[in-house]
Formats: structure tokens, sequence, C-alpha cells
């Protein structure tokens, strides 16, 4: 093969790594531990089971943390990395501050079981017992069940500088939140169906209060905003409220992940500005009509989305290592 050749073939490869971050992703697979560590699955969901039995909060918690572990270098579990003296980790960050640590402690929790059984001891990764743990929690509040691909491996790097404009604001628009999905390989129609996580869980007044109290000069409240909605909403969270006030994001279903999401959408009732986008945006509202109306649709697309959420930056070879402890590097 000659030098020119030669050159086109690595250049079309280094092109090819560069348009699909996703590459790593080929060695995931569903049986991947079938052989080590063949019940990891059972064991995960045991704790997973016994954590929502505790608290609903299990379910937002574990399915937020698995988001903001993927848009922040990829799937690796270095969002659960604990900050030390010399390196202020992705946890501690701005935006990852209002994660509630039962996510933290049911991913933790369930390493330990794993790692409990002799012949999983440091085999299983703690980047896939996040995802399998973030399947549970769907299922057992109500949401589609899947099957997950596995193989990912621990991160190597946490830095709450890498967070920088990698997640979702509540303030951003459909061109925003489209841009920042495409990032991860995604697409829009993938954004619109992980936008439903927000049917469970709750939110911090201080993230939409701009929008039941300053909107704008000519409206104090968000136009957008269903009227009677944005007066619960004020009584909820007066203007010198303690900020750290959680309001459930779902305020029909709070404790179901279902298309709920959607139908409230559909009458002005989405807590964030990046949630109501989805409606008041002629080329989202589509399909946010086509899942209020249709929930096998929603279920079906949101498997897609989340399995290839998962995929996102996936960890292979000498980029990682399966962490003996969660929460600190080897």
């Amino acid at each position: 093969m000659g030098v020119f050749n030669v050159r086109t073939v690595v250049w079309i490869l280094v092109l090819h790594v560069c348009l699909f971050p996703q590459l790593g992703s080929a060695q995931l697979r569903r049986d991947y531990y079938a052989n080590t560590c063949p019940n990891v699955e059972t064991i995960v969901r045991n704790v997973v089971t016994q954590k929502f039995q505790q608290t609903f909060v299990t379910v937002p918690a574990t399915l937020r943390l698995f988001f903001h572990d993927c848009f922040v270098q990829g799937c690796d579990a270095s969002v659960i990395i604990a900050s030390t003296q010399n390196n202020q980790a992705e946890k501690d960050h701005p935006d990852n501050l209002s994660l509630a640590g039962d996510g933290f402690d049911t991913v933790i929790k369930a390493k330990a079981a794993v790692d409990a059984v002799p012949s999983c001891k440091n085999k299983v990764s703690c980047a896939d017992i996040l995802s399998m743990a973030t399947r549970d929690v769907i299922a057992l509040s109500g949401g589609p069940s899947y099957a997950v691909e596995l193989g990912r491996l621990d991160g190597l790097s946490s830095t709450a500088a890498s967070v920088d404009g990698k997640l979702p604001q509540p303030t951003f628009n459909l061109k925003q939140l489209t841009s920042l999905f495409a990032a991860n390989g995604l697409t829009q129609i993938d954004m619109i169906a992980l936008s439903a996580a927000h049917t469970v869980g709750f939110s911090h007044c201080s993230r939409f209060a701009n929008r039941i109290y300053n909107f704008s000069a000519q409206n104090p409240v968000d136009p957008t905003l269903n009227k009677a909605y944005a007066s619960q909403l004020q009584g909820m969270c007066p203007k010198n409220v303690d900020p750290s006030v959680a309001i459930n994001m779902d305020p029909n279903t709070p404790r179901t992940f279902d298309n709920v999401y959607y139908k409230n959408l559909q009458q002005g009732i989405g807590l964030f500005t990046s949630d109501q986008v989805l409606f008041t945006d002629a080329r989202s509202r589509p399909t946010v009509n086509a899942w209020a109306s249709n929930s096998a649709a929603f279920q079906k697309a949101f498997i897609k989305a989340i399995t290839k959420l998962g995929r996102v930056g996936v960890k292979t070879g000498s980029q990682g290592n399966i962490r003996s402890d969660c929460a600190a590097f080897n």
C-alpha cells in the first residue's frame, strides 16, 4: 500500500473516531458478565429494590446520576468519585450539587453486594452497576424494562472543570437542547424521549423561579406557563423561600414513570423552560402530541434513547479499569 493510501486510511479512521464518539460501545453486550458474574443483574436488582422500598427518591436520584455521568466524559462512573484535597471532582461542580445522595448510595451498596460474591469481586465496574440500577429504578416506578448493554470500564479522571457546558440547563431552548444532545450522538427525538425522566423526582425552587417572578418586563410570569399552575408554584415557592425547598416535577403522577409528562406539556405544566419548549416549539410539538396519546410509542422511543445514552464515551482497554471503591480511584 502506498504512503498516500496509508495516510488516507489513517485520516478516515481519525475522522471516524471524531464523528462517532460512541465507538467504544462496540465492546458492550448484554451477556458481558455471563462467565465472570452470571447473577450480577439479580444481585443489583435486589439492592435497588430494597433501596426503592426505603425511599422513592432512589428513582430520580439514580436516573439523574446516570444522565449526569454519561454527559460528562461518558458513562464511566466518574461522577461518583469523591473530591480530595488535591482534586475537586465532578460531583462538586455547581450543576451536580443537587444530585441526591440516594443515587450514589444505591450504586455503592450494589457494588458491595456484587463484590461480596467471591467470583464477582472486582469483576464488575461501577459504571455498569449504575447502568443496571438505572434500568431497575425505571421499571420499579412503572416504566419500561429493557436489556442493558454491559462492558464499560470506570474512568480514570474526574474534575469539576470537565462539567462546564456539558449539562442541559433549565433555561435552554430547543436549539440549545438539540445541539447538546447531538454532541453526544443523540438525536432530537432521543432528547425529547429522555426529557421524560422529569416525570419523576423533584426540583428546587431556585431552578425555575425566573419563570414565576422575573420572566420579563412585560410578563413577570412566563406566558407559556399554565396560569393556575403558576399560582400554585408561587404558593409553594414564595420569593424569599429557602432555595432548597423541593417541588415535584410532575404535579399529577410524581411517583410514576409514564407519558403524563407529555400530557402536562400540552396543558402548559412543564416545570422548566427546557420542558415546556418541547411543546411550544412547532418543531418538537408533533412528537410531544404523539407520545402524549401513545404510551407504547413513547416507551419504545425511550428504551432506544437510553440505550444510546449508555453507549456515550464508553471506556475500553487502558482508558479505564474496575474500581474496588466506586467513590475513589484505585
